[in-house]
């Protein structure tokens, strides 16, 4: 069964943003594909605006507090450590408890920008990236908001994550920012970075951090080993193409979704008898990746000839079709085991059962 939290009238479909770079961080008190085309890029060519102005394609929101869901383009979800959820939406950051949706950027008149990315980290913070706006980060009472100004390498945001030693890395246009609770260090293609716009960043069970980029002048994946960074390229030697997703399952094993398909990675296997350690099992591109409890991989795939694309469940033999939409964005499974999906006009719960 698929529920779907957002009204069913459909509109026109926008991927135009409003390009934005500087302002001070502030404190807001809390006051209550196809192969040709990929369509989950990141456009980087709109002007430059200082300071920070509102996005004119932002999705205004009717009401602050709603029965409905998003009824526009939402890109991540997170399940946070009390059961609620979290919405990176066009129409801003959305918290669902099961029963009622709050607009936090209207209800906090935050900035108004296109909401991209979501992470919740070890402490319980809540961070949230825009598009060209910045970083957001929420302890629970306020939010706090980051820019270029305050050490950023860019307000165009496009993932986090948090390293065994509690940095959040945060994916930018213009390269990787490692954020220590004090200060933001940079890395950009000058220090050996494979790209400067990141798509994914994941690390692995050996602690080394692997980022996936686009548009790279050497590369579109690489590892950082804590001292360098090194390129990991095709068996042929060609470099992949456009790296949205970087994955490492229970048994060690890197998937990486790209332009070029699903590919599995072993890194042991060249120590084995015999192993090969690089695979692809699909050619279509694939733009998110999540591992569940069972092991299953669920992917957002490609669809050959057509723009569109499937929620697509791979069970280590087998690629099963689950739902076709126009696009499919940030995929997760929440605690109790049903499988939340971004689309165009919202989001969407499938329960596997």
């Amino acid at each position: 069964m698929i529920n779907y939290f957002a009204s069913c009238s459909s509109y026109l479909l926008m991927f135009l943003f409003v390009l934005t770079t500087s302002c001070k961080a502030q404190v807001k008190s809390d006051s209550s594909q196809n192969k040709a085309t990929d369509p989950n890029d990141i456009p980087s060519f709109m002007p430059v605006v200082d300071p920070p102005l509102s996005d004119p394609y932002f999705v205004h929101s009717k009401d602050t507090f709603s029965s409905q869901g998003p009824q526009s383009i939402t890109r991540n979800i997170l399940e946070d450590r009390k059961g609620i959820f979290w919405l990176a939406s066009w129409q801003g950051i959305i918290s669902y408890d099961g029963k009622q949706f709050t607009n936090h950027t209207l209800k906090e008149d935050l900035i108004k920008f296109h909401v991209f990315s979501v992470l919740e980290d070890r402490s319980g913070n809540l961070w949230f990236g825009t598009i060209r706006g910045g970083v957001y980060k929420y302890d629970g009472k306020s939010f706090t908001l980051f820019t270029t100004q305050d050490g950023l390498a860019d307000n165009l945001i496009g993932c986090f994550m948090q390293d065994k030693a509690g940095n959040i890395w945060i994916g930018t246009d213009g390269g990787v920012s490692r954020y220590d609770g004090r200060k933001f260090t940079n890395f950009t293609t000058k220090d050996g970075l494979s790209g400067n716009s990141v798509n994914s960043i994941m690390q692995d069970k050996t602690g080394r951090i692997w980022i996936g980029t686009h548009r790279g002048e050497q590369g579109d994946l690489c590892y950082y080993d804590g001292k360098s960074f090194k390129l990991l390229t095709k068996e042929d030697g060609t470099r992949f193409s456009n790296v949205r997703a970087i994955e490492e399952d229970k048994d060690g094993i890197i998937w990486i979704g790209s332009q070029d398909g699903l590919c599995r990675y072993d890194p042991t296997a060249s120590n084995k008898s015999g192993g090969k350690s690089m695979e692809f099992l699909t050619k279509d591109f694939i733009g998110y990746i999540l591992e569940d409890k069972q092991g299953n991989l669920w992917l957002s795939k490609g669809v050959e000839g057509s723009s569109d694309m499937t929620l697509t469940k791979f069970d280590g033999k087998t690629f099963t079709e689950i739902k076709r939409d126009r696009q499919i964005f940030g995929i997760i499974e929440d605690s109790t085991g049903k499988i939340w999906f971004g689309s165009v006009d919202g989001a969407y719960q499938y329960d596997p059962q």
